[in-house]
């Protein structure tokens, strides 16, 4: 395919040549895709296996032009081998849908056409040249936004296409079958930790992704090999996880063959929280697992996977775990500090915002899902119960706005009746003082935690913005959650979106209840750092409030420099202006939450496979509890209930 010039270059659209990876190592599987904008910016030699210094700073190949997918929806071809380290096989696809050459003169040529080689000259952008006609330094290139801009003509998005190539290149194999997306791909990072593994909640804005994209075979995989790894057996072992918990993330490896050095099998290796940071269950895995068993369905169609008696019963050992009987008196999830996306200490024990919008969501997933039957109708009435009694606690406690902040500053303290206005003995001096200048007139929030005389009045986003989109906030509150992210535009979204949470610890507050943690340390990390693939919950949110605009201002926000930064995992400062001390370049979920906002955005109707529409029952339900009596709450039919001692 050369043109004989040692100026020419190649760059091919994704789906026009496929080249197959048999093996890949995590340091140099993402690292083998040449965007436009690299080849234009980089483009030094020929074509054959020359090798160039891309803009990621490694050796790259320019003979390979496309991920392969791995399985039959991917070109018609099928993947026999796990990727473990680099081999290409480039072939051209039986169907070449489009390809870019540059030609003589600094032109385009397009061509086109399923086995024939058909041209046609097309100019180069202005934008891409210098004076003399000749390419930019990567120096002189546009910024990515203004790149985007410049190839809408062509039917290129640059950020979008390398997006994708990334998040093609992270997806992990299984007996030939993808199966899910690894955490992160740094060739930079020395030490992987666990950024090689496949996170249940990491992997949902990528399964979102292939579903908007229509690449429903790695979803179904994922959904169905995580079942297989949930705990089924109840035990004593305090070290083992419960009945019915969720992995936190799983491995695939190589292993000997019934002690065969010379024949191996792959198996799947999960992590509950026993080797993680901290030894930490993750609570939020069978929560985001049964979101994206009913986004799945709704996408897709298909719903025979949801009706297998094996998904069934995973569904239902999942909420016994969360519906079970303890000593709390509360109705939200009682959980223990960083068992969710907050992974590290930082305060949120007990029952934070994020656990109980999931919860939620994954109950209202969950009884839509559940096959009617008399075994399940005891589970059915639990969950019910339990989502009227969660919805009336949050709405009515949870909630802070200008009124409610101006209620809480005039508690009275140590009310002992049903009738107590100040029902969990908030002391009015717990109420901070940035809280007072920060909130606005417009607009509120559902606090971070609420527990007996203490309220965390930090802004935590994922739990909001999942308020929104389970219905868990009424309407009224979710619009003032998004009056109030306008509002405080540039202390939640500043230069990249979105604040985890606002604002940070600090001083001695920071020592106390981190532990002095150095990864979290003041506008850093968990600790109120800035994570681009919140970007995607944002998005749905505020599609379903019909608000897209907002969305929209944040992915502008984003393109000015997330490809160019290399898809950190989060970034550093209060005006989220450095990448993160310690943050992962490429990683996936910031990749998978840009593309989904874009997706989202551009086919807004798609985001009700997502959305929990707010149920009439539990409004007539919630508009009784507001208007009862406290004291009507205390049955006495409980003392008719008999009782096996």
């Amino acid at each position: 395919m050369s043109m004989g010039t040692s100026e020419a270059a190649l760059h091919v659209a994704s789906g026009a040549l496929s080249c197959q990876f048999l093996s890949s190592s995590s340091s140099t599987r993402s690292n083998s895709f040449l965007s436009f904008r690299n080849y234009v910016g980089n483009r030094k030699g020929g074509f054959g296996n020359s090798p160039v210094k891309g803009r990621f700073g490694f050796e790259r190949c320019l003979r390979i032009f496309a991920s392969y997918a791995g399985n039959d929806s991917y070109n018609g071809q099928k993947r026999s081998q796990h990727p473990d380290s680099l081999r290409c096989k480039c072939k051209r696809a039986e169907n070449i849908s489009h390809a870019l050459i540059e030609g003589e003169n600094g032109k385009i040529v397009q061509k086109g056409g399923e086995n024939a080689l058909k041209f046609q000259i097309i100019e180069v952008p202005k934008d891409l040249s210098n004076e003399n006609g000749s390419p930019a330094s990567g120096d002189e290139l546009a910024t990515p936004s203004e790149m985007s801009d410049t190839l809408q003509g062509f039917g290129i998005n640059t950020i979008e296409d390398e997006a994708w190539n990334l998040l093609r290149a992270s997806i992990v194999y299984y007996c030939g079958n993808p199966l899910g997306t690894i955490a992160a791909n740094d060739p930079s990072a020395a030490n992987i930790l666990n950024y090689d593994q496949i996170f249940i909640r990491d992997f949902i804005p990528s399964g979102i992704a292939f579903l908007l994209k229509g690449e429903f075979d790695i979803v179904r995989n994922f959904i169905l090999h995580t079942l297989q790894l949930q705990s089924w057996e109840k035990t004593m072992d305090c070290y083992s996880p419960g009945q019915g918990l969720m992995p936190a993330s799983f491995k695939v490896r190589t292993v000997p063959l019934d002690g065969d050095d010379s024949a191996t099998e792959e198996v799947l290796d999960p992590d509950f929280g026993e080797a993680a940071i901290g030894r930490v269950a993750p609570v939020d895995s069978g929560l985001w697992w049964i979101i994206l068993l009913r986004a799945y369905g709704q996408c897709s169609g298909d719903l025979s996977v949801q009706e297998r008696v094996d998904v069934q019963t995973g569904i239902k050992m999942i909420l016994k775990l969360c519906l079970a009987d303890g000593f709390d008196m509360f109705p939200t999830l009682l959980v223990t500090d960083g068992s969710c996306m907050i992974d590290r200490r930082m305060g949120i024990h007990g029952h934070p915002l994020e656990i109980q919008a999931l919860f939620y969501s994954a109950l209202l997933c969950a009884r839509e899902m559940l096959v009617p039957e008399e075994a399940s109708a005891d589970l059915i009435k639990a969950l019910n119960n339990r989502l009227v009694a969660l919805s009336f606690h949050i709405r009515e406690y949870y909630w802070l706005d200008m009124r409610k902040l101006n209620e809480i500053y005039r508690y009275n303290t140590e009310e002992y009746s049903y009738d107590a206005v100040n029902k969990f003995n908030i002391y009015p001096d717990q109420i901070p003082s940035w809280l007072v200048e920060w909130m606005p007139s417009r607009g509120g929030y559902l606090i971070g935690n609420l527990q007996p005389a203490h309220m965390d009045f930090r802004f935590f986003s994922l739990g909001n913005l999942w308020s929104i989109v389970s219905s868990l906030a009424t309407k009224e509150q979710s619009h003032a959650i998004l009056d109030l992210i306008e509002a405080k535009w540039e202390d939640i979204v500043a230069d990249m979106p979105l604040k985890i949470c606002y604002p940070a610890l600090e001083g001695q507050e920071w020592r106390i209840i981190t532990g002095s943690d150095p990864k979290n340390t003041p506008w850093s990390y968990h600790n109120a750092g800035s994570w681009p693939t919140l970007l995607w919950q944002l998005t749905v949110a505020s599609i379903k409030m019909n608000r897209p605009e907002i969305a929209e201002n944040a992915i502008k926000v984003a393109e000015r420099r997330i490809a160019r930064d290399k898809w950190p995992e989060y970034y550093d400062t209060k005006g989220a202006r450095f990448m993160g001390k310690q943050a992962r370049l490429f990683q996936t979920w910031s990749i998978a939450g840009y593309l989904v906002a874009k997706l989202l955005i551009a086919n807004q109707s798609a985001a009700k496979m997502l959305i929990n529409v707010e149920d009439s029952e539990l409004v007539n339900a919630f508009s009784c509890a507001l208007t009862a009596n406290p004291r009507t709450k205390r049955s006495k039919r409980g003392l008719k209930q008999s009782f096996i001692i």
